[in-house]
């Protein structure tokens, strides 16, 4: 159970400001021989043309060149490059040839344009010059794999839903959570209002906490939720590599991009972590995930990547209780671009294990659109020890985690 001291803490949290040393080498008698990363799309454009409620803001929201919602032209050159330094790492594991075209490369993503469009770029830069598929839906047709509790296959159980997220949340409930984050409003309203006298900002209207149903998820309403939107429109608007004075309208400098992160880490940590939610909404991507992890078959490919949400991130970090700091990204908040990579370490007698890393770009990469050295962290599964090593998972113990056991 979180307390409010652990929430207040995780708000408040900013990332280092060093990067992470290299995943280490496997453990003594392992080889990783699979990966599967669970990624989230590349920089976009809020998903709205008036990106938030009239008010909120004191002037007008900078424009983009692109859609609301879709990946950006600058969003796809920073996934080619993470994608070309993911190449070199697999390159140098052996689990794609360093010069060839690779064969046993699966590519799934979900069907918005962003998704769609990242999983292009991403296999720009993971095999230049190659054909790869990708499998997606039409674009804008739902597709329930991305999203089990909403399509009705892994509808909730309100009352379990319910006890899940008031575990997160802690005593006191939303006004107390908001509460602990007062001084961090005040600062996000400073950016959003400037020097306007008329009434503005995130802060005028309470928090509240919508319940699940079946086939709707627990939702934030009022300031917190407001605050998650407009934090992330800054963090985008920064990562996009928008003139300093179109960041939070010449208000907002890095400092506060990443300080601010903490509010949309905290929605996720509310929302989207609890793992009997994230075990509903991954019942469509899991037993994808284990099934790539399980399958010894020849042209079972060594390399899967699914393109999908920050939701589908922060769910799969909540069923494995990750967390990572990247520099100039807030305390464990999905980064465009960044994934969730579960190796598959095998022995020689053919024994698996699955590891989880997190590979990001720093908040200035993405501003750079380079992958000169990403993020990348082992980070250990909550709950496993194998082979002497905390963290490491049996493929057996692994399964059963993405399934809410």
């Amino acid at each position: 159970m979180k307390t409010p001291l652990r929430l207040a803490a995780l708000a408040l949290a900013v990332a280092a400001l060093g990067g992470a040393a290299p995943a280490p080498n496997a453990p003594a008698g392992l080889k990783v021989d699979r990966v599967v990363l669970l990624m989230r799309h590349g920089i976009r454009p809020p998903t709205k043309a008036q990106p938030m409620p009239h008010g909120v803001a004191a002037e007008a929201w900078p424009s983009w060149p692109v859609a609301p919602g879709w990946l950006t032209p600058h969003g796809a050159a920073a996934v080619v490059a993470v994608a070309g330094a993911d190449r070199a790492s697999f390159a140098a594991s052996g689990l794609m040839p360093a010069t060839a075209c690779p064969t046993r490369v699966a590519l799934l993503a979900d069907s918005d344009q962003r998704t769609i469009a990242t999983a292009q770029s991403y296999a720009t830069g993971l095999a230049p010059g190659c054909a790869i598929a990708i499998e997606h839906r039409a674009q804008d047709e739902a597709d329930p794999l991305f999203n089990q509790i909403a399509d009705g296959h892994a509808p909730l159980d309100p009352t379990r839903a319910a006890a899940a997220v008031d575990a997160a949340v802690g005593p006191g409930g939303i006004p107390a959570v908001e509460r602990s984050v007062a001084p961090l409003l005040a600062r996000l309203d400073r950016i959003l209002c400037g020097a306007a006298k008329t009434e503005c900002g995130v802060a005028r209207e309470p928090s509240t906490l919508t319940p699940a149903t079946a086939t709707t998820r627990p939702k934030l309403g009022g300031a917190l939720d407001r605050a998650s939107t407009a934090a992330q429109i800054l963090l985008l608007e920064y990562a996009e590599g928008k003139p300093v004075a179109e960041i939070g309208w010449g208000r907002a400098t890095a400092e506060d991009v990443t300080a601010l992160g903490a509010f949309h880490a905290l929605e996720f940590l509310l929302l989207a972590r609890p793992p009997y939610i994230a075990a509903r909404n991954m019942a469509g991507l899991s037993p994808r995930i284990v099934g790539w992890l399980s399958d010894d078959a020849p042209t079972a490919p060594t390399i899967a990547m699914i393109a999908g949400h920050d939701t589908q991130v922060a769910n799969l970090a909540g069923l494995l209780d990750l967390h990572w700091r990247v520099p100039g990204i807030a305390v464990d908040d999905p980064v465009p671009g960044g994934a969730i990579v579960l190796e598959r370490l095998s022995d020689a007698s053919g024994q698996h294990y699955v590891r989880a890393v997190y590979r990001a770009q720093s908040l200035a990469e993405l501003r750079a659109g380079t992958a000169r050295a990403p993020y990348r962290a082992v980070l250990p599964i909550a709950g496993c020890t194998a082979r002497g090593v905390v963290g490491l998972c049996t493929l057996a113990a692994f399964s059963a985690k993405l399934a809410g056991r």
